[in-house]
């Protein structure tokens, strides 16, 4: 038994040091991710509205520069850790909507559906937007600037 605590306590310990590194990393690969892609599609907004529209999204030319800020400015404020939670939250939706409007039909075995880069990037909005953004954030700074006030 000292053998098995010693295997989760000890990698536990070590970790505790770099909690700030795990949400940083999936913040910046993300984010830049989808702030690159964000920013294509809001440079091409009418090939962009015709996807939408041939995916089935209603209201595409609301929905098609509304979905592509979400990803520009939702990835730039993940790298700077910035309305995390938001951000987060807003690009989560986004990877739901992506997944059952233009993945849909492809969709034949969970391990399909879990085999989609948008099931990872939800899983990380998903954890982002529940656990925030860590200490190596503009989060945490405001968020310890304002409440020593």
């Amino acid at each position: 038994m000292k053998i098995i605590q010693f295997l989760i306590n000890w990698p536990e310990r070590i970790a505790s040091h770099f909690l700030w590194a795990g949400p940083l990393v999936a913040r910046i690969i993300v984010g830049y991710v989808f702030m690159l892609t964000g920013w294509t599609k809001l440079n091409n907004l009418p090939r962009m509205i015709e996807l939408f529209t041939g995916w089935g999204i209603p209201f595409p030319q609301i929905m098609t520069p509304l979905a592509s800020g979400i990803e520009c400015f939702g990835g730039l404020f993940l790298i700077l850790g910035l309305f995390t939670r938001i951000s987060g939250g807003a690009l989560a939706v986004v990877m739901l909507v992506a997944i059952t409007s233009a993945k849909w039909d492809d969709i034949d075995s969970l391990e399909t559906l879990l085999g989609f880069e948008e099931a990872a990037y939800f899983a990380i909005f998903t954890w982002l937007a529940i656990c925030g953004a860590g200490k190596a954030s503009l989060d945490h700074f405001i968020s310890q600037r304002l409440s020593r006030k």
